[in-house]
């Protein structure tokens, strides 16, 4: 039995990465075998020129380092405001009332919509981008938070009540705590579509020629589909990156959090 589960660890962590290496051979085989012009398909080895090519004038450092910039920022104001918010919903039911009617009325509304109003408003520069991330953030955030601080357990509040806990002692020591695992369910997907809209942003509308999306957009109007491609690996690896960042934050400030949420 000891090994079979050693066998089972093993093929967990080396098959995902070796169906990887099976999917560029087998790319890289078709290319050459049907005669792919690389402005439809390049192969992953011309695709790897182009990114150490990138890497190596410093383009792909400068264009990578902007965008985790705005993403990070946007997050961040989504984070603080969602989270404040959802709180402030959860204990108060005046507030919850007011908010839910909004929240309801703009959460379904295609945040990416917004853009050309944003544009108007506050033009090409940062704050749109930012504002546009954050704006969509916001609302998986708020909602994760606020449904964590209304399900908390009942049982919890009483016995913290029964031995003589104030309301703020309660707030902070059983209902938060008892709210992370929604809380960062709300921060992963908050995060997972601030960098969807940043992008997004680079791509539409922009004044300053910077970021993954501009690179994204500007290697395609000139068909240089290996930019293109090796843009789009950078943008998945960072992506990756984030979340897994994320998840070990997450795991670090809250282990139990992390567990209940699995």
């Amino acid at each position: 039995l000891m090994k079979r589960s050693r066998a089972n660890k093993i093929a967990e962590a080396v098959l995902p990465w070796l169906s990887v290496v099976l999917f560029l051979v087998v790319w890289e085989i078709v290319v050459h075998w049907r005669g792919i012009a690389p402005i439809f398909l390049p192969a992953p080895s011309s695709i790897a020129v182009y990114l150490w090519r990138m890497i190596a004038d410093g383009s792909m450092e400068y264009h990578l380092g902007v965008t985790l910039l705005r993403i990070f920022a946007g997050f961040l104001v989504a984070a603080i405001t969602g989270i404040a918010l959802g709180m402030l919903m959860g204990m108060s039911r005046i507030v919850s009332r007011i908010a839910d009617l909004w929240i309801s009325a703009l959460y379904p509304l295609p945040k990416i919509s917004l853009i050309p109003l944003l544009i108007i408003w506050l033009g090409t520069g940062e704050a749109y981008r930012i504002v546009i991330s954050a704006v969509t953030a916001f609302f998986p955030i708020v909602i994760s938070t606020y449904s964590g601080i209304r399900q908390a357990d009942r049982g919890l509040i009483k016995a913290a009540q029964d031995l003589g806990a104030n309301t703020r002692q309660i707030q902070f020591s059983v209902v938060i705590p008892a709210a992370l695992p929604h809380i960062l369910s709300g921060l992963q997907l908050g995060m997972g579509v601030t960098i969807i809209l940043i992008v997004a942003a680079e791509m539409i509308g922009g004044s300053s020629q910077s970021g993954m999306g501009y690179l994204l957009i500007n290697s395609g109007q000139v068909m240089e589909t290996e930019k293109v491609f090796a843009s789009l690996v950078v943008l998945a690896v960072m992506g990756g990156v984030i979340i897994k960042l994320q998840q070990w934050f997450d795991r670090k400030v809250a282990p139990w959090a992390v567990n209940d949420s699995h």
